[in-house]
């Protein structure tokens, strides 16, 4: 069975020619979620602009699959099915609407329509000073955030896409995320070490792998009730944390060195996961200089 997102693919694509560059696959798209109430993508701020790495990956697999093919930044249908009449009448109705309000665009005119109304997602974009009158980039330049205090934040990826996890990086300003997970390897898409590696290099933010603080695998099996949870972390607090003090003191050091850090795992209740435990240890070291945050 079809992914729902995927079925939004081939029918705007289909309503739009049926061929499109990479960059006006993604600025369409992104302009048709806008449109819907529950969004089927989620969008990052990119070299380029707004970037869905969810619809990147799904381009990727309907061309393994022979529905499309995707050649030098060329995406065209192949599949030729009516994919328009398994959306939504509300989504049929949006996929219409931004045929007819933007399909005769170019892929600059795309690029600057969605940088100036929608500026956030310039904030990264590596040609805004090409299409962007100085009035523009003044804008773009507001949404950027920037914070001078040093800051130690902890977030999970449970319940996240990529895109809004990296969104909540970077509207808290994170120079470098840090994660925690014994092995960083996910069945999440976007989660597992290289993928989360080359998506925060892409927005700037530098990611360290500390495995040395993590949990074995085999320790978190029987983890049914909170007091389960509550008594692993009490023995990784007392006997894993010691051990490996060292990694402790360089997720310090790196807080001095560039200020705002995010500590990752999976879960999204802090309270069961073992970055609460780090994070603790971290604010209970000698003359620190940071606060902490959680970010949920």
């Amino acid at each position: 069975m079809m992914f729902y997102r995927r079925k939004l693919i081939l029918a705007l694509l289909k309503e739009l020619g049926g061929e499109l560059n990479s960059t006006q696959f993604q600025k369409y798209l992104f302009l048709t979620t806008r449109k819907q109430e529950n969004k089927s993508f989620d969008f990052v701020p990119y070299y380029y602009g707004c970037f869905s790495f969810q619809a990147n990956q799904d381009i990727l697999t309907m061309a393994k699959q022979g529905m499309i093919s995707e050649c030098n930044s060329k995406i065209t249908l192949i599949d030729k099915r009516d994919y328009l009449q398994e959306l939504t009448l509300f989504d049929q109705i949006i996929v219409r609407d931004i045929k007819e309000q933007f399909g005769g665009m170019s892929s600059n005119e795309l690029i600057r329509y969605t940088y100036v109304h929608y500026p956030f997602y310039a904030i990264k974009s590596k040609i805004a000073k090409e299409v962007l009158t100085s009035e523009e980039l003044a804008r773009v330049e507001k949404q950027k955030r920037h914070f001078s205090d040093s800051r130690l934040f902890t977030i999970g990826y449970e319940g996240k896409s990529l895109e809004r996890y990296l969104d909540f990086l970077i509207i808290n300003d994170v120079k470098v995320l840090c994660d925690v997970r014994k092995n960083a390897y996910s069945q999440k898409y976007g989660f597992s070490k290289n993928q989360l590696q080359n998506a925060c290099k892409g927005i700037g933010i530098k990611y360290v792998h500390i495995p040395e603080l993590g949990i074995e695998s085999e320790m978190r099996r029987e983890l049914s009730t909170q007091a389960d949870y509550d008594e692993l972390f009490d023995y990784y607090e007392k006997y894993t944390l010691p051990k490996n003090w060292e990694y402790l003191l360089k997720v310090r050091n790196l807080i001095e060195q560039d200020g705002r850090i995010a500590l990752t795992c999976f879960e999204q209740n802090p309270k069961q996961c073992h970055r609460t435990r780090v994070a603790k240890a971290l604010m209970g070291l000698n003359s620190i200089n940071y606060t902490f945050e959680e970010i949920l």
